[in-house]
């Protein structure tokens, strides 16, 4: 059988791979498992510090397999039971995530990307919000990523018509980090995984709570969250060693992840 997540070890650092081509990497129950299992394995891999999310073939996903849900009377047990678990699993990780969207990301499919802490784009991909095209709403976190990362009435436009969104035109909004050419969009998130798995991680994943809960929080409660997480960080002997690098004029090795 094949394996519907390819696991690619490097050192520091995961590449995850959707690998169902021949359906554009869309997700029946199996897959989102498969996903889910990867995710928990690069979690306990202490080695591990950083994980980038890509597709195989022509496409990053086209999100659900709606042959496996045809017949389904109850669309809010399919997210209850396989995607809101994902897609929390994901944006929760212990260590950084980096999208590489490597063509269309589409309905849940373009809910991962945006889950992951970067996300980077090849050129010629597309986002589709697809889920007025078949009389649905967007789902996956989508309604909560979307107004915040390009504001409210665009995230109304792409959300009711449904147009695709091109990578250029995503990473204008803010929707993505960056634009890529294609052959480079590898290379390029390799580099930034193996930057991050460089990094402390700890540090890295109390900044994006941080910032996650600075979207929702008044400026008092952010003030004393970054005071507690800051109080934390400063125990972490990550701390110690980025100063004394930095007294000393060297890159810092930061230690093991916990």
């Amino acid at each position: 059988m094949t394996e519907t997540v390819l696991v690619e070890r490097h050192p520091g650092w995961w590449r995850l791979v959707l690998n169902r081509p021949d359906r554009l990497n869309a997700f029946d129950a199996s897959m989102q498992a498969a996903l889910a299992a990867a995710l928990d394995a690069a979690e306990a891999d202490r080695s591990c510090r950083a994980v980038v999310l890509t597709g195989a073939g022509r496409a990053f996903s086209a999100g659900q397999d709606l042959d496996a849900v045809r017949g389904e009377a109850d669309l809010g047990r399919v997210l209850e039971e396989g995607w809101n678990p994902l897609v929390r699993r994901l944006a929760g990780l212990a260590v950084p995530t980096v999208a590489a969207v490597n063509g269309i990301a589409a309905g849940a499919g373009a809910a991962l990307a945006l889950a992951c802490d970067l996300a980077l784009a090849a050129r010629s991909a597309r986002f589709l919000m697809a889920f007025a095209r078949i009389g649905l709403i967007p789902d996956s976190g989508t309604t909560w990523h979307l107004p915040r990362l390009i504001g409210p009435a665009r995230a109304r436009a792409i959300a009711m018509l449904a147009d695709p969104v091109t990578a250029a035109e995503a990473e204008s909004w803010g929707m993505i980090w960056r634009v890529v050419e294609d052959d480079a969009l590898a290379s390029e998130t390799a580099s930034i995984a193996e930057r991050l798995a460089a990094g402390p991680s700890a540090a890295l994943v109390a900044t994006r709570a941080a910032l996650a809960a600075g979207a929702t929080a008044s400026f008092e409660a952010q003030l004393e969250r970054e005071r507690d997480l800051q109080r934390e960080a400063g125990t972490h002997p990550d701390y110690a060693e980025g100063v004394a690098a930095f007294l000393a004029k060297r890159s810092p090795r930061f230690g093991p992840r916990a």
